[in-house]
């Protein structure tokens, strides 16, 4: 598999919004993570899919 075809699409970070806050969500490229400032808390994206749940998140 190609890091084209793993990568994180973009356009799925306007659908996307926390799960505990209900807030918008910042994409860190070098981490491949979803970041929620307001939950202090970072989702990780595995192959190309955003994991969205909290017991999954790294705390910031």
């Amino acid at each position: 598999m190609t890091d084209a075809a793993v990568q994180f699409d973009r356009r799925m970070l306007e659908a996307l919004i926390c799960p505990r806050t209900q807030t918008t969500l910042a994409y860190d490229a070098e981490k491949q993570e979803l970041v929620s400032k307001a939950a202090g808390l970072a989702y990780p994206i595995r192959n190309g899919i955003p994991v969205m749940l909290p017991d999954e998140a790294r705390t910031l």
